[in-house]
């Protein structure tokens, strides 16, 4: 695989602090290297997802930039991990495998010479210690080939070292969680437009969560589906369809821009009140009543009025649901998940 020509590789790129100073301690050494950036649909809002600005951060440590779509088979790793989950929906062991996998696939086309990401040992607990690096090594089928440069110096010695396609005293031994270390190698590497370390991925937080284990239950987690995910209270009628319900002005309008053919839209007309998305593959007889009680109930009237409420099937006057009725339908979160255990990292 490795010729005279000037080394090549792959670097999984999500534009955080980890993944800017593994992809310049690779490229710092005369290695080509790509940024592979994958659109993923739970990442967290507060991390940087503007393309503009994460190819400039890719060509700043100084590697081409190539975003890439998961599909729905990205969603089976969701689903039915192979790993299992490390905080409440987030399987992260699947998550990197997959992306491992497409990288590898880049890799044949390209002639890469191996890949790389920005994991650090022990920084998180479940994915990042020695074992289940070793693991994702294994599992994604790159045995020797997965450099961690800023672990390299605690891991076995890869092929790209091996062979002098990188000197491994330019590479690190950071581990834990602690960020000192990267901060200070950013400002001398004059690394300092970097987004500060936030949860990247919603999988992890509990009330989404939630919804994301009701919509597989209910066989309803689908790219269409996941952008109802991060907006609005979520209810499960006793057919199996779902009601979202809009909390402010700003997610009304967002909930708008996700119907669907086959959802049912519903507003209340004389006073002011949220936006409801009814969707469901076999509707109950009562479910667009129940769908437009539930909209009156969150508006602006009385509880005890009724409420003419404008639906895709024509307006209905309806009395607002009981507070007993809204709860037995509400999706909340489960039992309260452990943090995650500290695992062996010897």
């Amino acid at each position: 695989m490795i010729t005279s020509r000037k080394s090549k590789s792959i670097g999984l790129f999500s534009g955080g602090l980890d993944s800017l100073l593994a992809t310049k301690l690779v490229t710092e050494q005369g290695v080509q290297a790509v940024a592979l950036h994958f659109r993923l649909p739970f990442l967290s809002p507060a991390r940087p997802t503007k393309e503009d600005k994460l190819r400039s951060l890719a060509e700043l440590v100084g590697a081409s930039f190539v975003p890439v779509d998961v599909g729905d088979d990205y969603l089976m790793a969701v689903k039915t991990p192979q790993h299992g989950y490390a905080r409440n929906m987030a399987p992260c062991i699947d998550c990197i495998v997959y992306m491992l996998g497409k990288a590898k696939e880049l890799a044949r086309e390209i002639s890469a010479d191996f890949l790389f990401t920005g994991e650090v040992v022990g920084q998180r607990s479940h994915c990042q210690n020695k074992r289940s690096l070793k693991l994702i090594e294994k599992v994604a089928g790159i045995d020797g080939r997965l450099l961690r440069p800023l672990s390299a110096k605690l891991l076995e010695p890869t092929v790209p070292e091996l062979t002098g396609l990188l000197r491994r005293e330019r590479l690190l031994d950071i581990k834990g969680r602690g960020r000192r270390r990267q901060i200070r190698l950013a400002h001398e590497f004059g690394i300092i437009d970097y987004a500060a370390p936030t949860g990247g991925c919603l999988l992890t937080d509990q009330n989404y969560a939630s919804k994301v284990r009701d919509a597989i239950d209910n066989q309803q987690l689908d790219m269409q589906d996941i952008g109802l995910l991060q907006l609005g209270r979520h209810f499960r009628l006793d057919s199996g369809a779902k009601v979202v319900v809009g909390r402010n002005e700003r997610e009304n309008r967002r909930l708008e821009q996700l119907v669907v053919d086959g959802d049912l839209v519903c507003r209340p007309k004389e006073v002011m009140g949220p936006m409801v998305i009814l969707r469901g593959r076999e509707l109950a007889d009562s479910d667009p009543e129940t769908a437009a009680r539930i909209c009156a109930r969150y508006s602006d009237s009385a509880e005890d009025r009724e409420v003419l409420v404008a639906c895709s099937g024509g307006d209905v006057r309806v009395k607002p649901v009981s507070a007993e009725e809204l709860e037995k339908w509400r999706v909340r979160p489960q039992v309260e998940e452990e943090e995650e255990k500290e695992e062996d990292e010897s």
